[in-house]
């Protein structure tokens, strides 16, 4: 596979690029994303659905500038594909023809099924879901899939979109009513089996209603993938959206660039949840792009990312290089903290609950480093937050960054504790997993591959070492503890004969 990969997804409403750079075999990262508002559906729902000059002319502005983008970032392998709008076009061979002798360009119409696919297989790689019913919504259909055990059970596309909708049933003042019968007409073509509680939101609308929820309850982590959401809890926000006018837009914390559809959107998203039965909203920032790309990375793989391997771990290990990258070096360390955890369960009491955070915020301590070797774990901290993106929950995330943030004596750093509490587990938990983050590092930069193990018995936890660790004792000293207990240092720490010395 080429180093890196452009993606184009020309929609019914808006087309998009996104180029990808793969790092090692299963690590890549996101290099570059454009997006234009073609709207290469406007008119065509009147006109039987033939692209309209405007809408082609607009198209192919977009597509000229993408690929000026292409270049400019040496992408070796293009992938364009198009949805609703195109495979809907009696004229479409005629566009697709145009393109290509203009551009130079190929364009893969998808069917809708392939479509819903394609957003699965982001979803469910990229989230931390193994089940549910993804929803795509576009500007002529909505494809959905139903995901069971981490893989595709099946996909339905519906003539739901949100252009579609706009065109044949509203103004500014308002959505028909006739809009409702319509959806409700289409919603009949899912078999009676295919419902779920969990919905996985993808696409415009599903992000655009996520970002108005955050905002009005003051989330306090600035990422939309991976938000979840109670369905119960913001029906009323939910419902009340498409009632009104665009005027009233404004009192829904909605961005602007999208009053043109989002009550046609959320139209669609309310219906499609009732009758699905949904009960919770995972919000995806991934979709139809990422799918492509990964269908091509994971083709040995069964599009599947192996079950022991993160790919925003693997990314980040990748370009923010550690010091210590050893493989072996690595396990040791997290031997040392899966030790360490293991004696500290008759006061933790907890079922070692957060080892895999722990796990990862091991590997990751020392990815601060490539910047500058002065406060590395500060710059740690804003590195995971931003790139711990993929297949965690939101609190998965700050845990491991917060570990991370951790340094030297103190075990919480109060003012991040306190802007994200509602994400993090209480307080005497988190003060014990810092614990063993911050004596963990310590032990592993100064063990010299030691054997090292741990007892806790009458309130004295006892370190026993085969080598020296005379720096981590006077690091031992000053770091502070969850509680009060004593540690003692049972190491291999003889000194040579001083004879000769005068001493």
């Amino acid at each position: 596979m080429a180093k890196r990969t452009a993606i184009i997804d020309i929609g019914s409403n808006s087309a998009r690029l996104v180029i990808f750079e793969k790092t090692s075999r299963y690590g890549f990262h996101l290099i570059c994303e454009q997006k234009s508002k073609v709207r290469l559906g406007e008119g065509a729902y009147h006109k039987e659905g033939y692209l309209q000059a405007p809408a082609i002319k607009r198209a192919f502005l977009t597509l000229k500038s993408f690929q000026e983008t292409i270049n400019k970032y040496q992408a070796r392998k293009t992938l364009c594909i198009a949805t609703s709008a195109l495979r809907d076009a009696p004229n479409r061979a005629l566009f697709i023809t145009y393109i290509q002798k203009e551009l130079g360009l190929n364009i893969r119409v998808i069917d809708g099924k392939q479509e819903a696919t394609y957003g699965a297989i982001a979803a469910y790689n990229l989230l931390p879901i193994t089940e549910g019913i993804t929803i795509d919504i576009g500007g002529g259909s909505s494809d959905l899939t139903l995901i069971q055990k981490g893989k595709v059970l099946e996909s339905h596309s519906l003539d739901l979109g949100t252009v579609r909708i706009k065109e044949l049933f509203s103004s500014d003042k308002s959505i028909s009513k006739e809009a409702q019968s319509y959806i409700q007409e289409a919603l009949k073509r899912l078999p009676s089996h295919f419902k779920h509680a969990i919905a996985i939101g993808i696409g415009g609308t599903a992000r655009t209603l996520s970002k108005g929820i955050m905002k009005r309850s003051d989330y306090p982590l600035d990422k939309l993938h991976a938000f979840t959401y109670s369905v119960d809890e913001h029906r009323e926000y939910l419902e009340a959206i498409p009632r009104g006018s665009v005027k009233n837009l404004k009192a829904f914390s909605l961005k602007k660039n999208r009053y043109d559809t989002i009550r046609e959107g959320t139209l669609i998203f309310n219906a499609l949840m009732s009758h699905l039965g949904t009960q919770e909203v995972v919000t995806s920032s991934v979709g139809v792009r990422e799918g492509v790309f990964l269908e091509t990375l994971l083709h040995d793989d069964k599009h599947t990312f192996p079950k022991t391997l993160n790919p925003s771990i693997v990314s980040i290990l990748d370009r923010f290089k550690p010091q210590i990258t050893i493989d072996k070096k690595r396990k040791m360390k997290l031997l040392i903290g899966k030790k360490l955890y293991t004696a500290l369960q008759t006061s933790i009491n907890d079922n070692m609950k957060y080892e895999k955070e722990l796990n990862y915020a091991l590997k990751l301590s020392a990815i601060g480093k490539t910047l500058t070797i002065y406060k590395a774990h500060q710059h740690a901290f804003y590195i995971a937050m931003q790139e711990l993106n993929y297949d965690f929950t939101h609190k998965e995330m700050v845990l491991i960054s917060l570990l991370l943030r951790m340094h030297g004596k103190e075990l919480l750093h109060k003012p991040l504790f306190q802007q994200y509490k509602t994400l993090l587990p209480e307080k005497q938990s988190l003060l014990w997993l810092s614990f063993i983050y911050t004596l963990t590092v310590f032990l592993h930069s100064a063990s010299n591959a030691a054997k090292i193990d741990f007892s806790f018995k009458h309130n004295t936890l006892t370190i026993h070492s085969d080598k020296p660790l005379y720096l981590t004792k006077e690091k031992i000293k000053s770091l502070e503890k969850p509680m009060d207990f004593t540690i003692v240092v049972e190491d291999a720490d003889t000194l040579p004969s001083c004879e000769g010395l005068g001493i």
